[in-house]
């Protein structure tokens, strides 16, 4: 700020010293048109200059910090994260960078830090990154969101991730997605009915989970459901929960007190 400062004086300090020049300029351009309309008197004018200069170049006043929901600014925050092989964090111990991810998950939509921030805090900073792609896939996709549920639950089952599988079970059902489709999910299996929008986000999910690729008629399905926009989110919402299964896994992370797994190893 102060370097800033110093450079924008030196700017106005030289504005001010070009004043005899543009007097001179004023003066002889009010020799010429005197025969018009009275010219605005020098003085003012190179007054006006100079302040807008001034104006222009003044740094931009400093804004307090966001409090946000989480909290008045650098106040600790009551933080209840879960682990196994990554330890629990608390606020006292954790970084400035730990700090600044934990207050952008909690000033976003989610109201806790439950699931993989625990194990994304050990990477703090692309931690941050994938939180917020997190946050966009889950609360501002435009696929309807049953069938973004659908999806997270088709890569949570690929993956085998409990804790996950626990979470979104329940998020699907509350929006509206079919109890005999997330059976058949959790079972491994292509559910017996669908409309057509499930079955085409169907198709797409286990062609590319299962193969890696996606035929161009289960693209062309895909994009005559969803446009391109929604198949690109579908990509997105796999990658980002996979991502998720793969941290939770890796963590072995616990279910909630008395809740039991609920998905068999694949037989593949």
């Amino acid at each position: 700020m102060a370097v800033a400062s110093e450079r924008n004086g030196r700017a106005v300090g030289k504005l001010y010293a070009a004043k005899g020049h543009v007097v001179y300029r004023l003066r002889k351009a009010a020799r010429r048109n005197q025969h018009r309309s009275p010219p605005m008197p020098i003085h003012l004018a190179v007054t006006c200059l100079c302040s807008l200069a001034v104006v222009v170049l003044a740094p931009a006043p400093v804004r307090a910090q966001d409090t946000g929901p989480a909290g008045a600014a650098g106040a600790p925050l009551n933080v209840e994260l879960v682990g196994n092989r990554f330890a629990p964090l608390e606020w006292a111990e954790m970084t400035e960078a730990q700090k600044a991810m934990t207050r952008h998950v909690l000033d976003g939509p989610r109201t806790a830090m439950a699931g993989p921030f625990n194990v994304m805090l050990r990477s703090p900073v692309m931690g941050d990154y994938a939180q917020e792609l997190g946050a966009q896939v889950r609360f501002n996709s435009s696929l309807p969101p049953p069938l973004r549920e659908m999806a997270i639950l088709m890569v949570t089952r690929h993956w085998t991730s409990h804790f996950e599988w626990n979470a979104h079970k329940r998020a699907a059902l509350a929006e509206g997605l079919d109890p005999a489709i997330v059976a058949a999910i959790a079972a491994g299996r292509q559910p017996a009915a669908m409309q057509p929008g499930e079955s085409a986000l169907y198709r797409f999910c286990a062609e590319l989970l299962e193969t890696k690729r996606v035929g161009d008629a289960t693209f062309a399905a895909a994009v005559a459901a969803f446009g391109e926009q929604g198949v690109v989110e579908i990509v997105y919402t796999l990658g980002y929960y996979g991502l998720v299964a793969m941290l939770l896994n890796v963590d072995e992370h616990p279910l909630p007190e008395g809740v039991e797994p609920e998905l068999e190893p694949l037989a593949n």
